[in-house]
């Protein structure tokens, strides 16, 4: 009400302005007065003037004023998605086989949206998701119950061993757990999700997992294959036109290696951004996901 006053020079004005009352006004600013402990305006034939200390104090106020308009113009930018953020935390080969396409998508549909992917294991995307470094998640499933984070399964998963065409013979039939260890396995090196499946249903059969190769990615696995180092742990489901067009040969398992999802984690009880949230709608558009709280 000061500032509309003084900006307009007339109580009157103010209150138009304001759709509110001239006594509203006058008992706002003398009210505004009586705490500054000092006289904010005087009366004119025109309305009404700043006084030199009132001069003083707009000054600041505009400022002030002006800071908060852009903080309402910045903050319905964000609600209309033509401004704001989204800090996504995704290991390389989900970020690749899995999320690039939804950020094609997301990216064509609002372009003033800027997206920031982290590239780390699932437990170091947990690690950022409490930390408050990004804003969401997707990981490899399972992981250890955690009331803290909420988790929303996205997409199922088949793991399953290749070969290139130095054993195509193994594509034949099945064969043993116990049989594959013959030859030089090659996996995903120590420290992600990923790794720490495979050794337990390497387990669950009582074998110890020892590889011939551990690597990085699921890329370099599927390159070493198809140079017939060895036999490659790999995601079915990312590697369809290798095996369709005979790049790599499936070696079908007597003990199937069970199913897993991708998963997409939030901190649980935390309000995401409207940016973030029209991602998370992208990402289980389908209706099929299905929300667990992690207990």
């Amino acid at each position: 009400m000061f500032y509309m006053t003084a900006k307009t020079g007339s109580i009157s004005k103010a209150a138009k302005e304001l759709f509110t009352s001239q006594p509203a006004v006058s008992q706002s600013i003398k009210l505004l007065e009586q705490k500054l402990g000092g006289q904010l305006f005087f009366r004119t034939s025109r309305g009404v003037s700043l006084t030199a200390e009132g001069e003083i104090f707009f000054r600041y106020i505009e400022q002030g004023y002006q800071l908060i308009q852009t903080a309402e113009h910045k903050f319905q930018e964000m609600l209309q998605l033509m401004a704001g953020q989204i800090r996504i935390g995704a290991g390389d080969t989900l970020s690749k086989y899995y999320l690039l396409p939804y950020l094609g998508q997301f990216n064509k549909c609002h372009p003033q949206i800027h997206i920031h992917v982290t590239n780390q294991t699932t437990f170091e995307i947990l690690d950022f998701l409490k930390a408050g470094r990004i804003d969401l998640g997707i990981i490899n499933l399972p992981i250890e119950p955690d009331n803290t984070i909420e988790i929303t399964e996205t997409q199922q998963i088949q793991d399953c061993f290749v070969a290139g065409p130095k054993f195509k013979h193994l594509r034949i039939g099945e064969i043993s757990l116990q049989e594959l260890t013959k030859y030089p396995i090659m996996v995903l090196e120590k420290g992600g999700n990923s790794r720490a499946f495979l050794e337990k249903y390497w387990n669950a059969h009582g074998l110890v997992l020892q590889p011939e190769f551990e690597l990085g990615t699921i890329d370099l696995l599927i390159h070493f294959a198809k140079t017939g180092l060895g036999i490659s742990c790999v995601v079915k489901d990312f590697i369809g036109e290798e095996l369709q067009n005979g790049e790599l040969y499936e070696v079908k398992m007597k003990e199937p290696i069970p199913k897993r999802s991708i998963g997409l984690v939030v901190l649980r009880d935390v309000p995401l951004s409207t940016a973030a949230r029209q991602f998370v709608t992208l990402l289980t558009g389908d209706g099929k996901a299905s929300v667990k709280n992690g207990r």
